[in-house]
């Protein structure tokens, strides 16, 4: 049982590793912005609970995009940071949440705009390939460990 534990969180471990590997060397080689910290978070739900609602596809991809654009519309207002801060987030998280779309590390995108001066091209630049590569990338790795994948509903 113990070694069943390890070999699961070894391999988890793996995936994770090589999907911000992958969008390193993309961000790297190609000069291309895919990694921000929020993918890191993603990347705990995809590899270690694959299963979980939270690691749907359509949660990761609709959360990233949701919580950051949330984000960059939340910048434009004329208030204080630290209230773009918080709005931002809660936000966020009732978005996602009444739009069925709950992925808790893309709660983190407002703050990452918001500290960053974002603009909108970070959304389809950064964002969308970033999320959707580490999606592909969770579904290859879940088929060649012989992993389920989550349910779609």
């Amino acid at each position: 049982m113990e070694w069943k534990r390890w070999q699961n969180a070894l391999l988890a471990g793996l995936g994770a590793s090589l999907a911000i590997a992958l969008l390193g060397w993309l961000d790297l080689g190609w000069q291309l912005t895919l990694l921000m910290a929020p993918f890191g978070a993603s990347c705990v739900l995809l590899f270690s609970l694959p299963q979980s609602p939270l690691a749907r596809p359509q949660n990761v991809l609709g959360g990233h995009l949701l919580a950051a654009a949330v984000g960059l519309l939340v910048q434009g207002l004329p208030l204080p940071l630290e209230i773009k801060l918080a709005l931002g987030v809660g936000l966020a998280i009732a978005l996602m949440q009444g739009l069925g779309l709950i992925h808790p590390p893309a709660g983190a995108n407002p703050l990452l705009v918001l500290l960053t001066a974002q603009s909108w091209p970070f959304l389809w630049q950064t964002v969308l390939p970033g999320a959707l590569l580490l999606i592909v990338i969770a579904a290859g790795y879940r088929r060649l460990s012989r992993k389920p994948a989550p349910a779609l509903a």
